[in-house]
């Protein structure tokens, strides 16, 4: 005895239709389109043609093409005639093509993202200014920092009573000579604070061969670098509320940029220094730790499941917004 029931089993249309979550109007429609039985019903409330052109023509005349589309609609009113509704307005010239922001205002322009490569020190640097809270409510003081982007070390520092572009430029100006710096081989990125991007500070970059750059507007990840050693600074353990005078500021940065260069193993350049990494020293200090490593292994295998142990590997280029993929950015 066969088990399959070959009895085929017939639906109504409004059963068909249910099955399906489909309205029994929009299938009649379907079908009588497809066969041509009737032409498609057009709604009594539907402007003609004719009106359809005149409140298109209306709305892009030159008293109306740059007002919003409901202050047009009220202004016609106030005036004693009434075309259609607001949202057939927006109807009709959608289906023109023509919505947009009708209002004539103020365009902010498109500015580029900055993608820039270090392969080496003394290729890119990255300046910044941050505030230091002074000794009473108010008060600042203004912490000037220049940052190679490849090593991570501070090439130059200054604590001042103000922002000011002169101060920036003489600031720019020793590290570069204290780097050694040639025309054509340095950018400089900076945010675009008022000192960054003076004409003072424009003209020295020019003078030396330096090309400059700045971030986007509120846009903190075009200058990470600056940033997060700022943010280094701040989040130390004994950096204080305030600093009660400038003198009490500098004495502090003092120590703490000799620290940060020399003694601090920055996590993004594979826990070596700054200085170690800015000199070349980074590899060497990557062979010794290697030896260190391999010695302990030959000593007790069993501890490492994965074979020899490697220290942290050092990086290589260094980007600020590395530019996407070909084929991801497609």
């Amino acid at each position: 005895m066969s088990l399959v029931d070959d009895r085929s089993v017939e639906l109504t249309i409004g059963e068909a239709c249910v099955a399906v979550d489909l309205s029994r109007a929009t299938y009649y429609r379907a079908r009588s389109s497809e066969s041509g039985d009737s032409p498609p019903r057009r709604s009594h409330r539907r402007l003609s043609d004719a009106e359809r052109r005149h409140v298109l023509e209306t709305l892009i005349s030159e008293p109306f093409r740059d007002q919003p589309v409901r202050e047009v609609w009220a202004q016609i009113l106030d005036e004693g005639a009434y075309l259609c509704s607001v949202r057939t307005m927006y109807r009709i010239l959608d289906e023109n093509r023509a919505v947009r922001e009708r209002r004539d205002q103020l365009r902010h322009p498109e500015y580029q993202r900055p993608e820039l490569l270090a392969t080496g020190p003394n290729q890119l640097w990255s300046w910044d200014i941050t505030k230091l809270k002074g000794p009473h409510t108010g008060s600042y003081f203004h912490l000037y920092v220049v940052l190679d982007v490849y090593s991570r070390k501070v090439v130059g520092w200054m604590v001042a009573a103000r922002e000011s572009a002169t101060l920036a430029v003489e600031l720019i100006r020793q590290c570069c000579q204290r780097e050694g710096i040639r025309p054509d081989q340095l950018t400089v990125h900076a945010d675009r604070g008022p000192s960054m991007r003076s004409k003072p500070v424009a003209y020295l970059l020019a003078d030396l061969g330096v090309t400059k750059t700045h971030s986007r507007p509120y846009t903190s990840t075009d200058n990470p670098y600056s940033e997060s050693q700022f943010k280094t600074l701040k989040y130390q353990p004994d950096f204080p509320e305030r600093f009660g005078s400038i003198q009490d500021a500098r004495a502090f940065l003092e120590r703490f940029f000799a620290w940060y260069n020399n003694k601090h193993r920055h996590s993004g350049i594979g826990l070596v220094t700054p200085e170690a990494r800015h000199s070349g020293a980074d590899r060497i200090v990557y062979g010794e730790r290697q030896q260190v490593l391999s010695a302990f292994y030959a000593q007790h295998p069993e501890r490492f499941v994965r074979g020899v142990p490697k220290p942290p590997q050092l990086p290589g280029d260094v980007w600020i917004n590395k530019p996407e993929p070909m084929d991801k950015a497609a």
